[in-house]
């Protein structure tokens, strides 16, 4: 099996960004995709082999590039996208992870889905249509997530004979609303996916513009997913307790560690009890260290022997997250059977799971206007809204905003399992002062 990849030898270099590509139905998601991944020569060639009998046998003249993303056989006879579809491929000065999400109002979860741990949203804009419904809801969606940096794709240009003026009035209109939700950085670029226009080589029918293609923005946005320079945190997953004759006494904490830094002779705080201890050794891939870093999968020795088990986390002494019962949250609900106040739930935070309760749900969102629709009483598929949940237990919860991976959480239906909401602490968007912050943050954090 050939490919055309040309980068393999420099991966260990580069950088990886994760990003996430959303818009309307028939914005064209899955051929900005196709053409991204063919002109940057990151497809099999029996891949693409397929793409060009599947394009003749429906009668289409070039390869219909959008089947290298759709891959349910729904996907291929509506010509939509469905599920989340993730993609891999690389470039000399950059990898990447994308995810292909659903433009459907009833797949909002999905975006949800791909969009959780995106570094960036490529969200789509037909050139005829402008901004719709749909593009506020994605806006909208990308901000919850609070996802650092947007492209505002606007393509079809070639349908509307390349004018200026009028992806200068999309971009107006689309960068207004994205910055009052709180959205730091918004880049806008006109294209075409079909000509392949501004999305790997630049375009010989736009002279007026003068920014990045596509890749070109990917390449060299800068990624500010440097989990050491967050808040550590440290979730216990397992307890090692070997009891051996060479092991008599040795007891430790196995786990990921979710953000941070970590170090031998640091004082720690275990979470909920409050105890506080000192870090005695750390244990990686089997010796020894002194320092350790997210994500890493280490074992941590304390100095007491202190009541620890899975669930459990352990940060500095001197910034623990709060601990609480009461959890406020923004969630976006991804199960068939609604959310309901009264309902009984189970909450999973990080490795710790309890039993809970939904207190109140004090409003649902309307993502098209962003106006509050007061006491729903339930959340239904696809429903973004506030709730109040009640733990039995305590928790210590990081607000979203200050850190992604400890400030989110799951409901599950403890019947069956089933996942029924994404939960995001704290507040829903970020202020226009916050976002101007961040920016600046993520501009001194180049990293290529």
């Amino acid at each position: 099996m050939t490919t055309h990849l040309e980068s393999g030898a420099q991966l260990s270099t580069t950088t990886l960004l994760r990003f996430a590509t959303a818009g309307s139905v028939d914005d064209g998601k899955s051929t900005l995709v196709g053409r991204l991944l063919h002109d940057s020569k990151s497809i099999l060639t029996d891949q693409l082999e397929a793409v060009e009998q599947v394009s003749l046998s429906r009668g289409q003249e070039a390869p219909d590039l959008a089947l290298l993303t759709d891959g349910l056989r729904a996907e291929r006879e509506q010509g939509i996208t469905i599920d989340v579809a993730y993609r891999y491929f690389a470039t000399t000065r950059r990898r990447f992870i994308l995810a292909d999400t659903p433009g459907h109002v009833q797949y909002t979860r999905n975006m949800v889905t791909g969009a959780s741990t995106a570094e960036l949203a490529v969200v789509l804009v037909d050139a005829r249509n402008g901004v719709v419904e749909q593009t506020r809801r994605h806006a909208a969606v990308a901000a919850l997530l609070r996802v650092p940096h947007v492209v505002l794709a606007v393509n079809k240009m070639d349908l509307v004979d390349y004018a200026e003026p009028v992806f200068a009035a999309i971009a107006e209109e689309f960068t207004a609303y994205a910055a009052s939700l709180g959205v730091p950085e918004i880049t806008a670029i006109p294209i075409s996916a079909l000509a392949g226009d501004n999305v790997v080589e630049p375009s010989a029918h736009m002279d007026w513009y003068g920014g990045p293609t596509v890749l070109e923005h990917l390449e060299t946005v800068p990624v500010s997913h440097d989990l050491t320079a967050c808040h550590a945190r440290f979730p216990v997953q397992y307890v090692i307790r070997p009891q051996t004759a060479d092991h008599p006494d040795y007891r430790g904490y196995a786990g990921q560690i979710a953000a941070g830094v970590f170090r031998v002779g640091e004082a720690v705080s275990v979470l909920p009890s409050g105890r506080t201890t000192t870090i005695t050794g750390i244990d990686a891939l089997g010796e020894s260290v002194d320092i350790a870093w997210a994500p890493q999968s280490v074992t941590l020795r304390l100095a007491d022997d202190i009541d620890i088990s899975r669930g459990d986390l352990i940060a500095p002494a001197a910034d623990v997250p709060p601990v609480t019962q009461d959890v406020e949250a923004t969630v976006c609900h991804v199960a068939d059977q609604p959310l309901s106040v009264g309902q009984r739930v189970l909450l999973k935070h990080t490795t710790r799971t309890v039993k809970a309760i939904v207190k109140d749900i004090p409003s649902r969102l309307t993502l098209d206007d962003l106006s509050q629709h007061p006491a729903p009483g339930q959340l239904v598929a696809n429903d973004i809204g506030r709730v109040v949940v009640r733990t039995a237990e305590p928790l210590a919860l990081d607000a979203y905003e200050d850190s992604r991976r400890t400030g989110s959480f799951l409901l599950i239906d403890p019947a069956d399992g089933t996942t029924l909401s994404a939960g995001m602490a704290g507040a829903a968007f970020a202020t226009v002062a916050e976002a101007v912050a961040q920016a600046a943050d993520d501009d001194a954090e180049w990293d290529f």
